[in-house]
């Protein structure tokens, strides 16, 4: 048995991490070769279909490792008999609802691919992905719920009937809650009439129950269900409930997961981790120290504009607290002498603002997902996600320098005392970063330029990243290279699980026209557009609080696009005060996200982290307000290059 798990783990490992491999060797080869007016047959089919295989493996490992993103209230209650009896109620949700999917998706695979080729090889070759990831997947579930596979912390406390008997059943009642794919799957759209009896009773039910389903997901996710679980089943009762066929919802998926401009974010990502796996970071605070430390506050200018880099590459600020957060606070606290509220405030604070500068992932999934949204409600698409880039230049350096500003000021009020600049060092130190510090410029420069596209950029970063880190500085080793896939593969896991099950909640929400008719009683109920805006405002930081920036992004968006256009805000303004306002989220009492990876980084209580934030979240607040209120802070570099 162990050894079989053994095989199937290396399995999994080496299709996911070959497909993310070839999806970053592919666009960067061609780049290479396209001066020579040489291109490689198939390759964006070929990207898109390893796109499909890679971000369904990842998410089979990043269940194996149960590491996927929950909003996990459950840290609040103490008494572990209930938290246990949570996480195994969750788990066996979860593993019903992949269940259905499971079967969905198989019915999709048999009617929607017929004579489709990926380049040479079928489509369905590829697609059969879905439905072996979903059964591995709900198999996980089942099985880590009751803590058969050793997982319990008291051994034996598990029953046998909960080992083997409830994973079972709760696997057959999700393949009964499918019958209607189950039957499509085997007799396709002629199926007996004796069957119509149960796929109405199955129908109506979604119908009727539709409200108390939709609500006891909701709190199952409260109760720490994987986001993308409950975004799921959610889809999937909405479009029950409407009559729609069962392979609708995989229809979406699929579509999510074969989407090319989202290739970037995987990639992203690994670059991301390269970066902060290896010393790159040492390397930049020290030359940015030796640049800046002359003047006042010059380590603070460092620390914002280094962690504003890792972020904007990782999109996600909680890594930047974690990866970075130790090095920087050795330097401002001890070698600096800050006062340690004041660095960790700042440490904590700075992990996201990163988030608004290219290639920011969370920008990529507003600007194509806004455009989604807008399509699926005939209204003219006019932008592009350069313009979303575009869009969050201006806010994000405005961030950046309230930030740099208010470090400065307690640095001439607390003393710091200032070191002599010394160009020998500066100068060392600008060659030991140099290939790092051109890594942006590259980037910036061949996308905006229009010289590479959003993927090609993408698979040229981690490209370039991985010869730097592992071939010239060798901060890394070739053997520890899948030690960094491994890392970086549960964030890309739970990012396109979520990315992929939002979009079929985000048809079936349209689908359901509940958007314009929101939009419609909010326009009648709150008549002020600068009132609307007020209320985006603490809705969003709410938002920001209790999901990641991903799930948000995905679900909440397909209501707020609508009221943009009703209230007649332009539709990049309005991706940005979205970012900017979850930003603020992730810091604010009692539930902000990067306030736990903080206590956790910097080994204090929560509620002194709370303290020390406040500063610094009260001058993001008004950064927010400004964006906010003032279009043209969003909208000027866009109209400026149009």
């Amino acid at each position: 048995m162990e050894n079989s798990n053994r095989v199937m783990e290396r399995l999994e490992k080496g299709i996911c991490y070959t497909t993310l491999a070839l999806m970053a060797l592919l666009p960067a080869l061609g780049v290479l070769l396209r001066p020579l007016n040489i291109f490689i047959p198939y390759s964006r089919n070929l990207m898109i279909r390893f796109f499909l295989v890679s971000g369904l493996f990842a998410a089979m490992l990043t269940t194996k490792a149960k590491e996927h993103i929950s909003i996990a209230m459950i840290q609040y209650i103490k008494a572990e008999k209930v938290k246990k009896a949570l996480s195994r109620m969750t788990g066996l949700v979860s593993s019903f609802l992949i269940t259905v999917m499971f079967w969905d998706s198989l019915s999709f695979i048999k009617y929607s691919f017929s004579g489709r080729t990926g380049g040479f090889v079928p489509d369905r070759f590829f697609a059969v992905a879905m439905p072996i990831a979903y059964a591995v997947i709900a198999f996980r579930f089942a099985v880590y719920s009751t803590g058969a596979l050793g997982k319990e912390e008291e051994t034996g406390s598990i029953k046998p009937y909960w080992k083997f008997f409830v994973p079972v059943l709760v696997l057959l009642l999700g393949s009964a809650a499918a019958f209607p794919a189950i039957v499509k799957f085997i007799w396709g759209f002629d199926s007996p009439e004796v069957f119509n009896a149960p796929m109405d009773f199955l129908y109506d039910f979604a119908y009727y129950a539709r409200t108390p389903l939709i609500i006891f997901l909701i709190l199952a996710a409260f109760s720490g269900a994987p986001i993308f679980t409950a975004i799921g089943g959610i889809a999937l009762v909405m479009l029950q409930a409407a009559g729609g066929e069962p392979d609708v919802a995989p229809i979406q998926i699929y579509s999510a997961l074969t989407d090319a401009d989202l290739i970037a974010i995987p990639l992203f990502t690994l670059t991301g981790f390269f970066l902060s796996e290896s010393k790159a970071g040492e390397r930049l605070v020290a030359t940015f120290r030796n640049l800046f430390n002359w003047i006042p506050g010059g380590m603070i200018i460092a620390t914002v504009v280094i962690c504003a880099f890792f972020t904007s590459f990782t999109g996600a600020s909680g890594v930047t607290i974690l990866a970075l957060g130790g090095i920087l606070y050795t330097i401002l606290k001890e070698k600096l002498a800050y006062p340690e509220k004041f660095s960790i405030g700042l440490l904590t604070s700075v992990g996201c603002i990163g988030l608004l500068f290219p290639p920011s992932l969370p920008i990529i999934l507003v600007g194509s997902t806004t455009n989604s949204i807008l399509f699926f409600m005939e209204e003219p698409v006019n932008y592009t996600i350069i313009d979303f880039f575009l869009g969050g230049m201006i806010p994000g350096l405005i961030l950046v320098a309230v930030m740099i500003v208010f470090g400065i000021t307690v640095s001439v009020k607390v003393k710091i005392p200032v070191e002599p600049f010394s160009l020998k060092e500066a100068g060392k130190s600008i060659k030991g970063s140099f290939l790092e510090i051109l890594l942006p410029f590259i980037l910036i420069g061949g996308y905006f330029s229009g010289i590479l596209s959003l993927v090609e950029v993408s698979a040229v970063s981690a490209i370039y990243v991985f010869i730097i880190e592992v071939l010239i500085h060798r901060d890394i080793k070739l053997k520890d290279v899948g030690k960094v896939f491994s890392k970086a593969v549960p964030i890309i896991g739970g990012v396109l699980s979520i990315i992929a099950m939002a979009k079929a909640l985000s048809y079936a929400i349209i689908d359901s026209h509940l958007p314009e008719n929101f939009a419609l009683w909010m326009r009648t109920t709150v008549e002020s557009k600068y009132v609307f805006l007020l209320l985006l405002n603490m809705a969003l930081i709410v938002v920001g609080c209790l999901m990641d920036i991903f799930s948000a992004i995905l679900v909440v968006l397909p209501l707020i696009v609508p009221l943009g256009q009703a209230y007649g805000i332009d539709p990049v303004h309005l991706g940005i005060i979205f970012i900017i306002n979850l930003e603020v989220g992730f810091l604010t009492p009692p539930v902000g996200m990067n306030l736990f990876l903080a206590s956790y980084r910097f080994k204090k209580p929560f509620t002194e982290i709370c303290r020390f934030v406040l500063p610094f979240l009260a001058a993001q607040l008004a950064v927010v307000f400004l964006v906010t209120y003032v279009p043209w802070l969003s909208t000027a570099l866009v109209a400026l290059f149009k």
